[in-house]
């Protein structure tokens, strides 16, 4: 099989040419491709010293350099990792045996398992974000991830080439979990050993900014992928609020046989009706979202006798 390494890679100068190193010591029939994304540093010109392809993606984030590397990388298995050094090569072949086997569409390095990101992390509230988001994932789709945000990965080409990349930054990691669990594709976590960066090398992620990204991500995810849930909470929270100003008009008439709050009645009442509204959407929004999955299944369907009459041909 033809394995892809991609390394994105943001001022790496102090450790992309050990990640390409250590990756060829464990995979030396691989591609290995280091995308630049902008550096000011030497980190294009070492990865070109150690043998590493080099292209570069101009739109800053994460998620743009990802987009491109799925968009022009053409192999049978994808291994993505930082260009950081945090990420143990010897340990890719656990990551590989699932996909390679065909028992999973991704495979992911999990940090946190082990204790090891809880040790060597000394970002304050990285763990904190990463638990936060992986227990909101977790009851949104039913599933049990333990790392949502690693960028330690293995994929298979069916993965790479039907996921749309939606995100630009640090929260593409998030985006390819929540795609994964809304798509069915099969998912595989698998420990890992996790260090911190080496002395002198700087982390690119902003804890809070990019943490509020990632919050973002998820409920756009949350109102693409399950409108109905989505909307229903509005259309409570509306309807709540309607209860809360109207309840006091509706005794004073009970008592009264009149309305004298009437700005209040015509606020109960169009929070009443947006609760309605909100309710419709999710109910119609959830329709549309169906219909995509079964074009979404049948599309795939296409791919993968397209890519069977590809291999039969090249046979």
């Amino acid at each position: 099989m033809k394995i892809a390494v991609l390394i994105p890679c943001y001022n790496e100068e102090l450790t992309v040419g050990k990640v390409i190193q250590d990756f060829k010591r464990e995979l030396p029939d691989a591609d290995f491709y280091v995308y630049d994304n902008n550096s000011t540093d030497q980190t294009a010109s070492i990865a070109l010293q150690n043998g590493a392809m080099v292209k570069h993606e101009y739109q800053q984030g994460k998620g743009n350099v990802v987009r491109s590397m799925f968009h022009d990388i053409d192999a049978d298995i994808y291994v993505m990792v930082d260009g950081d050094d945090t990420y143990p090569a010897e340990e890719v072949h656990k990551l590989l045996e699932p996909v390679v086997k065909g028992q999973a569409d991704m495979c992911i390095g999990d940090r946190l398992s082990n204790g090891t990101y809880q040790k060597e992390n000394k970002r304050r509230f990285h763990e904190f974000g990463n638990n936060l988001v992986k227990k909101g994932i977790n009851l949104l789709f039913h599933s049990k991830l333990k790392d949502i945000m690693t960028g330690y990965r293995v994929f298979n080409k069916k993965f790479v080439k039907n996921m749309p990349v939606m995100s630009s930054h640090f929260e593409i990691e998030t985006e390819m979990s929540l795609y994964a669990l809304d798509k069915r594709f099969v998912i595989q976590e698998i420990p890992i050993t996790y260090r911190d960066r080496p002395e002198g090398s700087v982390s690119k992620l902003n804890t809070i900014k990019d943490g509020i990204k990632v919050m973002k991500t998820i409920i756009k995810m949350l109102k693409h992928y399950h409108p109905l849930r989505f909307y229903t909470t509005l259309a409570v929270i509306f309807f709540c609020l309607s209860l809360a100003v109207g309840i006091p008009v509706i005794m004073e008439f009970i008592q009264t046989r009149y309305i004298t709050k009437v700005p209040s009645a015509i606020l109960a009442t169009g929070l009443m009706l947006i609760s309605v509204l909100m309710e419709q959407c999710g109910i119609i929004l959830e329709t549309v979202v169906k219909v995509n999955r079964e074009n979404y299944e049948l599309n795939l369907l296409r791919y993968e006798q397209i890519e069977k009459n590809r291999r039969e041909e090249i046979q």
